[in-house]
């Protein structure tokens, strides 16, 4: 059954309730190891579907262009409060919508079309926002894309600091999507400072690690930080742009009225919530375990042969090149996925396959610390995602099979938040 219940969706839409209540199955039975995924509490879940989503609130508190928000601008205030606490900043805008959109509000806020944006290369571990020429921040900006060493699969700083000194960007942007490893945020900042580039630092991913302290923070470092708040931060889909007081007023201009309207105030008020939990030892702990499992998990696959780029890990993510295995990532994520391991096929450095066709695998140990799994499940999990592979490349279905039922079986005694089997 579903926690907070579904009653009225049944009723009214039996055939979006179906699906919602598959969908919870299906993350109840699967190790779910996709870096960028977690379950809420439900507290959290609670908010985001409250009578709030019926409220406009363009504007900002005391700024508002309609009326009645008397109680949605002391819960935005809020919201924004406890961020700029956990985090150590000066402001913070709660507002985006997601994460993509943080950070275009960054370039809005600093960029004028065809000024110089640096960013870490999508093939390398960053994101497509960071001045990918798919992206709209690669075709309105001047990108220059900085990578990682081929022998240790580090972001190389000496090709940072080479590559800005060299070109001048107005802005460079540190983190990405695929980061195994601790960002350097004061070798960022210094190199900014010598050649007068803003530091951004996107820490969607690590947020969570940086509020239960299981990561260095970038607040000192970098004047302005985009993050989402769902991922390791166990939070709604959402979005937050913090910073130094001196950027506040040109980075709220940009969100709006620069790229949206009114902000989503079930967002928000579930914001906020996530925020409060986030701060409370028990998260810190929460935190701090994410990595311990991640670096259990890493050891545990090196054993079984698995060539991981850079090594291992430092914090919720593990990046596999697969191709001593004989197999890439597509085929094996699928496989995976069919044994109840849910993974993404992914890109890595130097990769001479194609981005939807790639070497590597992706995964993460946000998900599986929230439902209560620590390092002495890790070789088990190593075990049954060398085992899938195999099986995939022998076309073994029935192993596949044998794996998900394992699977299900050591789950049935982890509860998910938010729903249970029996409903």
């Amino acid at each position: 059954m579903h926690q907070p219940p579904v009653p009225h969706v049944a009723s009214t839409d039996p055939e979006i309730a179906e699906l919602i209540n598959a969908e919870a199955r299906r993350q109840f039975e699967k190790i779910r190891m996709i870096p960028s995924e977690n379950y809420v509490s439900v507290a959290v879940l609670e908010a985001a579907g409250t009578v709030l989503t019926n409220k406009y609130s363009e504007g900002y508190p005391g700024r508002r262009y309609y009326e009645g928000q008397q109680f949605i601008d002391p819960l935005e205030k809020l919201a924004a409060d406890r961020a700029q606490a956990l985090f150590g900043v000066d402001h913070a805008n709660v507002q985006p919508y997601s994460g993509s959109p943080a950070n275009l509000a960054v370039y809005l806020a600093f960029l004028a079309p065809g000024d110089t944006v640096m960013g870490m290369s999508l093939p390398m571990g960053g994101h497509l926002s960071h001045g990918w020429p798919v992206s709209v921040t690669g075709k309105w900006f001047r990108s220059v894309q900085y990578g990682v060493r081929a022998d240790t699969g580090r972001v190389d700083m000496d090709e940072v600091s080479d590559l800005a000194h060299r070109e001048r960007p107005r802005v460079i942007y540190c983190g990405g999507t695929a980061i195994p490893r601790t960002i350097d945020f004061p070798a960022f900042a210094e190199i900014a400072a010598d050649t007068g580039a803003l530091l951004v630092a996107d820490i969607a991913h690590i947020a969570g690690l940086i509020a239960g302290g299981a990561h260095p923070s970038p607040a000192g470092y970098a004047p302005v930080i985009t993050t989402t708040t769902h991922k390791t931060l166990r939070g709604p889909r959402g979005a937050m742009i913090m910073s130094t007081a001196e950027h506040a007023a040109a980075l709220d201009k940009a969100v709006f009225p620069g790229l949206q309207g009114g902000p989503h105030n079930h967002t928000t008020a579930a914001i906020a919530v996530a925020l409060r939990e986030a701060a409370r030892p028990e998260f810190r702990a929460y935190a701090h375990q994410v990595v311990a499992n991640a670096k259990a998990l890493a050891a545990a696959l090196i054993e079984r042969g698995f060539d991981l780029v850079s090594g291992g890990t430092d914090n919720h993510l593990i990046l596999i090149d697969l191709t001593a295995k004989g197999i890439a990532g597509k085929p094996a994520a699928k496989a995976l996925d069919r044994a109840g391991l849910e993974t993404n096929y992914n890109t890595v450095p130097f990769d001479p396959r194609k981005p939807f066709d790639p070497s590597g695998l992706r995964i993460g140990t946000p998900a599986l610390t929230t439902r209560g799994l620590t390092e002495q499940h890790m070789p088990q999990v190593a075990t049954w995602m060398d085992e899938a592979v195999s099986a995939a490349l022998k076309e073994d279905e029935a192993a596949i099979g044998r794996i998900a039922g394992e699977v299900r079986d050591l789950l049935a005694g982890f509860p998910m938040v938010g729903w249970a089997p029996g409903s």
